[in-house]
This record gives C-alpha cells, structure tokens and sequence, in this order.
C-alpha cells in the first residue's frame, strides 16, 4: 500500500474508532434526556430550538466554508503555498465571523417568529419554551463556527486526531451538565451542556492549530486571489445548504402537528439511523477528500476516479448491511436503550416505524458522502447543488402528500429516503459524464452481492431474535441485552463469510487497511 494510502487508512480507522465513542456519548446524552423527560412537547421545544442556531452554522461554517475552504487550502499546502493559504484563510474568517454575529443578532431578534414558523403545531407554553432554549443555543453557533474553521485547517494537513477527541469532550460535556442540572434548570441544563461542550471542542483544536504553525492575519483584502476562489466556490453550495435546510424545516412543520413527540421520534429514529453513516461514510470520505484534492491538483485523475470508486464500494459493503440489520433489530434496540423512565413502548413503536423506512436510504446518504466530496474535490460545488434542489423538490413534495395520508410520520421518513436514493443515481451518473469510467461494472456488482448478503443476514438475525425473545425467561432488559447482543453478532459473522467469499477489492482494501494501521504500531 502507498504511502498516501495508509495515511487514508489511518485516519478513517482513527475517524471511525472515536467517531463510534462520540456516538455511544451521543446516545448517552439522548437516553439520559428521553428517560427524564420521555418524547413530548418538552423534547419537541428542546428540539425546534436546535433549528435556527443549526442552520446558521450549517449556512456559514459546517457545510458551505468547509466544502469551499479545504479544496483551495489543501491546494495551497499540497504545492507549497502555504503562506498564500493562510492568508486567505484568515480573511474567509474573518469576514465569516462577522457577518455569522449580524446574523445571530438579527435572529435573536427574531426568535419568537421564526419558532412559530418552523413549528407551528407546537401549543403556545412550549413555543415559549422553544424561544427560550434557542436564546441560549446562539452562543454555541458561536464557538462551532471557531470550531468548523480548526477543523477544516487541521483536516487539510491530515490532522484528525484533535478534531475527534474534540467531539468526544462536547458530547460528554452535555451529559454532565445536563444530568448535574436538570433538576434545577429543567431541559434547559442539556442546553447549557451544549454551550460548554462547543467551548471545552474548539479549545482542544487550539495546541493542534498551533503544531501545524498557524498564521492568522488581520486582513479584509477582498481582492486576494484565494478569498475569490473560496467565495465562487462558496455560493452554490450556500445556495444547495439553503435548498437542504428548506426540507428540514418543512418537514419540521409537517411533524409539529402530527402529535406530541412526533418531532423527537423522526429525530431519534434519524439519530440512529445516521450511526453508521457518522461512523463509516463520513469517516472514509473525511479521511479520503484532502487525497482526492491533492490528487486533482497534481492532476493525477487516474488514482482520484479509483478512490472515488473504491469508496463509494467500501461504504456499499458496510451500510448496506447496517440498513438492514437495523431493520431487523430496530424495535428491540430502542427499547434496550430507551424504554425506561418516561419513555413508554409506545413511543418506542413510534420511533422504530420512523427508523424502518428511514433505513431505506441510509446507502445511498452514505454513498452521497462520498461523491459531493469528489465533486468539490474537482472544484465543482454547482453540481451537487442542482442535484440536491432537484431532489429536495422531490422529497418536499412526497413529504407533504405521503404524511398527509394513514402513513403519518412514516411518510415523512420514506420521503427522505426516496429522495436520498434519487440524488445517488443522479450524483453518479454526472460525475461518471464529467471524469469518464469509474468502474460502474464493479459498483454495480459489489451493490448486487452486499445487497443479497445482508438480505440473507436479515432473515439470520430476525429468527435469532424471535427465538431468544420467546425462550429466554430472565428479565425484560436481559432478554432484550441477549438477543439483539446475539444478533448482531451472528449476522455481522454471517455476512461477512459471505463476502469473504466472493474476494471484493473493496473488502480486500479495508482488511488491508486494517492491518497496516496496526501492523505499524507492533
């Protein structure tokens, strides 16, 4: 293997490995929250108010800067113009960071409206509630905004170690101060949580930036060449954020009016749906995207369509059987996790009626990692926007019709899922026109057979359980903890002989990975 290839190797493994400890923190901090309070217009305020501050960050800093900055900055560093880089990067930010204060401020102001428009089913008390939280939510736009910089900067010299460790702290930040405070401050205190957790995250980036000889410069030249660059790059994609953040909130307005909870069990069945994208899509296409940029600026297109390709297989390999053992474990999870305190098995049925159809399109939200990174790696951030509008539009319109009728909620999570699948096709197809053959032979044959395993998986994993649950005799959470525990490890063992058996490159690629991330530690 290249040394570029265990560099990537080495990072998806770190990725992935504290990106599964962030997520059980995560999990921690959503059953520590749905046990106190169960699934309510009190989560559903606690919710909403995520909406606006989130949106911001996303507009600014999470999707539309990163997508934009790392392309040009790796640029800068992979041909010996850092000095240029930073340059420009201090002047992206600090432009960014005061139009990001106009911004909050203007919402602050605006609270109250913008809560009611993006949820309006919710009863006059918790839109209060909802306006409250969001006041305090601001703060943190603040610091995630620092924190997507650091991040962007530190992932373009294949740093990501600290920006790992950095989510652990916030999570973990969250669950203690929420946990120390409810009491006293309500739902609240997991809001406060929020608020130290983004400070305690960028803190951690701060000795990294340093390491890696950051050099800020206090400058406005909106004529710098690499500022232009990062701008034009920028406005699609802040234009796609924008598209993307519409279907968010209409389908937020959908769901308020569904019923109590509805707006927590489409965000808790999304939340464990995401698991596997946040832990292996996400991580190979971070881990992966400076390369490909590197790759496209030596104009090395050859090895930049192979790790496309080779990418997008290995995430097939790993979510599509994700998919459907979450199909076939949903419902006994949630309630493993879940079903305690204020959380009742009806809100558990609710939750896992979401997470079914929503595993529909979790592949092809995996895959879709994968591909706009491609894209922006070729300095074309248009494309995916038109695509995502396309899509969106799709999804926006299924939305409304499909949770109108007996499907209620369930709708509202096929809908993502037909639209997600959409934007696949459509993602692969033009970036097939654009840089010739990608292997589409091979995708196609690593989908068909990864598809037809875990299909078999399935049934293994679902009569595991129904005989575990129906001869077992011990208590109901150590029933639940054996059988779905049994489960996963009979069909993950299931599978992967299979696949072993038809000897992919792509699985061939990961144990490679592995072994040479530990080999290098013996």
């Amino acid at each position: 293997m290249s040394n570029t290839g265990k560099r990537v190797a080495k990072a998806a493994i770190l990725l992935m490995v504290t990106v599964i400890i962030a997520r059980i923190l995560g999990y921690g901090r959503e059953v520590a929250m749905y046990t106190i309070f169960g699934q309510n217009y009190i989560t559903d305020a606690y919710r909403a108010a995520f909406s606006i501050p989130d949106f911001l960050y996303m507009l600014l800093v999470g999707g539309a800067l990163s997508s934009a900055f790392i392309p040009v900055f790796s640029a800068c560093v992979a041909t010996n113009r850092e000095d240029e880089g930073w340059k420009s990067a201090s002047i992206v930010f600090n432009y960014t960071l005061i139009f990001l204060l106009v911004l909050i401020v203007f919402a602050y102001v605006y609270t109250r409206p913008l809560v009611t428009l993006l949820a309006p089913g919710l009863p006059p008390q918790y839109i209060n509630l909802a306006v409250t939280l969001t006041h305090i939510m601001f703060i943190q736009t603040f610091f995630m905004a620092l924190n997507g910089f650091a991040m962007g900067i530190l992932n373009s010299y294949n740093h990501f170690a600290s920006p790992a460790i950095g989510s652990l702290v916030y999570n973990l930040c969250i669950i203690l101060i929420g946990l120390a405070f409810v009491k006293y401050l309500g739902i609240a205190a997991f809001s406060y949580g929020v608020i130290i957790g983004a400070v305690l995250n960028f803190a951690v980036q701060i000795p990294a930036l340093r390491k890696v000889g950051m050099k800020y410069t206090f400058s406005f030249d909106y004529r710098d060449k690499g500022f232009r660059q990062i701008m034009i790059l920028m406005i699609p994609v802040l234009a796609g954020l924008g598209v993307v953040q519409l279907n968010l909130f209409v389908t937020q307005n959908l769901s308020s009016s569904l019923g109590a909870g509805t707006i927590s069990a489409l965000n808790l069945a999304q939340r464990i749906m995401n698991l596997p994208i946040g832990i292996f899509a996400v991580s190979i296409a971070t881990a992966i995207f400076p390369t490909m940029t590197a790759l496209t600026a030596r104009g090395e297109l050859d090895m930049f369509k192979r790790s496309s390709s080779l990418g997008l297989r290995a995430i097939f390999l790993v979510t599509i059987p994700a998919s459907l053992g979450l199909m076939a474990i949903g419902e006994p999870l949630i309630k493993l996790l879940f079903q305690q305190g204020e959380f009742t098995p009806t809100m558990a049925t609710a939750t896992n009626e979401a997470l079914f159809f929503y595993c529909i399109g979790l592949f092809a939200y995996s895959s879709i990692q994968v591909l706009n990174r491609s894209f922006y790696a070729l300095k074309d951030t248009l494309t995916p926007v038109i695509v995502a509008a396309i899509t969106i539009a799709g999804n926006i319109f299924l939305s409304i019709n499909l949770s109108a009728g007996p499907m209620g909620h369930k709708g509202l999570a096929l809908a993502y899922s037909l639209a997600g699948i959409l934007n696949l096709v459509l993602l692969l197809s033009i970036l097939r026109l654009k840089v010739g053959k990608l292997g589409g032979s091979k995708i196609l044959l690593s989908f068909t057979i990864s598809t037809g395993a875990s299909l078999l998986m399935y049934g293994v994993v679902r009569e595991t359980m129904n005989y575990l649950m129906g001869t077992l005799g011990l208590a109901f959470k150590l029933n639940l903890l054996i059988s779905v525990s049994t489960g996963i490890m009979l069909g993950a063992l299931f599978y992967a002989v299979i696949i072993y058996l038809f000897k992919l490159e792509e699985s061939e690629l990961v144990l490679n990975m592995i072994r040479k991330r530990f080999s290098s530690h013996a």
